[in-house]
């Protein structure tokens, strides 16, 4: 941020249900950090948005002009945001699809206020934010996926810390980013900063991969 004033980071919505969009526009207008850069309720009214260079898009899937999941690398590309999902479709294909597209985060519209608060902030502070329906697909996806099994393998064994352990102790309970600073008596921007370097060590891009993977190479103990 800059010198904390004002809105430094922005974020545009790609809902088609008006309500909805009321409900996410509240979302992100309520959020002290955060502006809201443009919305839009179809692909080709998203693409208008690319221009504005928005920090974060939430997007929908299921638009009338086409999927959501199209947009997700035309935005790495031509806007150089971060996406997170936020969609009513929680099936394993749609899940792996969009991760394998580029998504940075997978939520359910049935998230709580707080979880997709959680989300956007986790996700523009470089996490991948998943729902538990979510979550199993990826990990099911891991354990099948020879690739990547053998590329960790093959990697550098890297040993994690004793704090970085605990907090995956914790997202494997399900606790959020900001619950588990809590129970560990830290700032979720620690938490952010363990998170970055479990990811490194890990060479994960997720909290399910990252539990999933300490398990694997027995660093974390259920």
């Amino acid at each position: 941020m800059t010198d904390n004033l004002g809105p430094t980071r922005r974020v545009a919505i790609i809902e088609d249900d008006p309500n909805l969009l009321d409900h996410f526009i509240a979302i992100v207008t309520d959020m002290v950090d955060l502006d809201l850069a443009g919305v839009a309720s179809s692909v080709a009214d998203a693409r208008k948005l690319f221009r504005l260079k928005p920090d974060l898009f939430l997007v929908d899937i299921g638009l009338p002009d086409g999927s959501g999941l199209d947009l997700v690398p035309e935005i790495k590309e031509a806007a150089g945001g971060k996406v997170l999902i936020v969609t009513s479709f929680g099936d394993r294909q749609t899940v792996v699809g969009a991760i394998r597209a580029g998504a940075d985060g997978y939520l359910l519209k049935d998230s709580s206020v707080q979880e997709i608060t959680d989300g956007i902030e986790v996700t523009l502070d470089g996490g991948s934010p998943v729902s538990a329906t979510a979550a199993v697909y990826l990990l099911e996806r891991l354990r099948n996926d020879d690739a990547l099994v053998e590329a960790a393998e093959a990697g550098e064994d890297v040993e994690l810390k004793e704090r970085e352990v605990e907090l995956l102790n914790l997202f494997a309970r399900g606790l959020t980013y900001k619950e588990a600073a809590s129970a560990m008596g830290i700032a979720p921007l620690t938490i952010n900063n363990y998170v970055k370097s479990i990811y490194g060590k890990l060479a994960v891009h997720s909290r399910s991969e990252a539990v999933y993977e300490a398990l694997k190479t027995g660093q974390l103990k259920l």
